[in-house]
């Protein structure tokens, strides 16, 4: 068997700890500590975060997109896929060193998706974003720290309490979408985001084409009217 290399660490701003990154022949993995953060071959939900929203934005001209993450970059790959000429995505990623290896070492895995006209990238917590913008995007996708029950930052608590959740809300046009990718469900997170404004969706993602671990993608329709 293939041992397991280590390209590389970063530390995670704000007490985050110490990410890894790993590589297996062709098969990459990002850890903290020893726990899998992702994994390149494990990739299916985070796609699914991205085929959900173009799916409820399918109509729409001149879509305005943030996505909370880049992780090796199968979300914004997927949304890319799905959208057309005329969608502008910002990716706000807050470790410089994950866009480094996703510029170096891991160059493969974006599929050029970096150099796409339609994209900018932002080395700065999606939050900050979020807080400054109203009414500025129909989808925002957050993968953010495995979800609702992180374990990298505190200060990503603040993106799925109440008031983090209303705040994304108002950063959203009307009836435009909050996906957000979970490790595992949440049923009190699901009955925040209803009290946040949202419609609620949810649904299960495997992680690796019908296999391998349960996830979960809510999808938060924004209620208010313009």
């Amino acid at each position: 068997m293939i041992p397991w290399v280590q390209l590389d660490t970063a530390t995670v701003p704000g007490g985050g700890g110490e990410l890894r990154l790993m590589r297996r022949g062709n098969e990459f993995s990002i850890l903290v500590g020893s726990a899998t953060l992702m994994n390149s071959r494990m990739n299916s939900s985070e796609t699914l975060l991205a085929e959900v929203a173009c799916d409820r934005l399918r109509g729409r001209k001149n879509c305005q997109i943030l996505i909370g993450g880049y992780g090796m970059g199968f979300t914004l790959r997927a949304a890319l896929a799905g959208l057309g000429a005329d969608v502008r995505v910002l990716v706000a990623e807050l470790v410089p060193a994950v866009m480094e290896w996703a510029r170096g070492p891991m160059v493969e895995l974006t599929a050029d998706c970096l150099s796409d006209p339609r994209v900018s990238v932002r080395e700065i917590n999606v939050g900050s974003l979020i807080a400054s913008g109203r009414s500025a995007f129909d989808a925002i996708l957050l993968d953010v720290d495995n979800g609702p029950d992180g374990f990298t930052r505190r200060a990503n608590d603040n993106l799925y309490d109440l008031r983090g959740l209303e705040t994304a809300r108002k950063a959203l046009r009307p009836k435009g979408v909050l996906v957000i990718w979970s490790a595992a469900p949440d049923r009190e997170f699901a009955s925040r985001l209803g009290r946040a404004g949202f419609a609620v969706e949810e649904i299960e993602a495997r992680a690796s084409k019908g296999r391998g671990g349960r996830h979960v993608i809510w999808i938060a329709t924004n209620l208010a009217s313009a």
